[in-house]
C-alpha cells in the first residue's frame, strides 16, 4: 500500500508562486510514474503533470512553461513548482501514484489564486 500526503497549498495572488509537496510512505524509487492532478469546482479531475521513474515528464498544455514536476528519491517526495499562477489554476491538487496495479491518491491540497 502507498500513502500520499500533499502539502503546500494556499492562497496566492495572480502571478505568484507555490510549491506543492507530496510525501510518499514508501521508497518512490520502487514506484513508477507519479503525477499531480487537479479538480476545480464543477469540473472533472484533470492531469496537470506526470513524471516517470526515469525522470521523463509531461504537462497539460495549460501549465506548460509555468509548472515543473520533480521527484526527490532520497526524500521520497514529489514536488510541483507552480509559477505565474492564474485564477484558472484554482483547484484542489491531488498527488497520484501507481503501484503493483493499484492507483493511490492523496487527500488533496487547496490552491486558490485570487487578488
Amino acid at each position: 500500500q502507498v500513502q500520499l500526503v500533499e502539502s503546500g497549498g494556499g492562497l496566492v495572488q495572480p502571478g505568484g508562486s507555490l510549491r506543492l509537496s507530496c510525501a510518499v510512505s514508501r521508497r518512490i524509487s520502487s514506484i513508477g510514474a507519479m503525477g499531480w492532478y487537479r479538480q476545480a469546482p464543477g469540473k472533472q479531475r484533470e492531469l496537470v503533470a506526470a513524471i516517470t521513474s526515469g525522470g521523463n515528464t509531461n504537462y497539460a498544455d495549460s501549465v506548460k512553461g509555468r509548472f515543473t514536476i520533480s521527484r526527490d528519491n532520497a526524500k521520497n517526495t514529489v514536488y510541483l513548482q507552480m509559477n505565474s499562477l492564474q485564477p484558472e489554476d484554482t483547484a484542489v491538487y491531488y498527488c497520484n501514484a501507481g503501484f503493483l496495479g493499484h492507483i493511490y491518491w492523496g487527500q488533496g491540497t487547496q490552491v486558490t489564486v485570487s487578488s
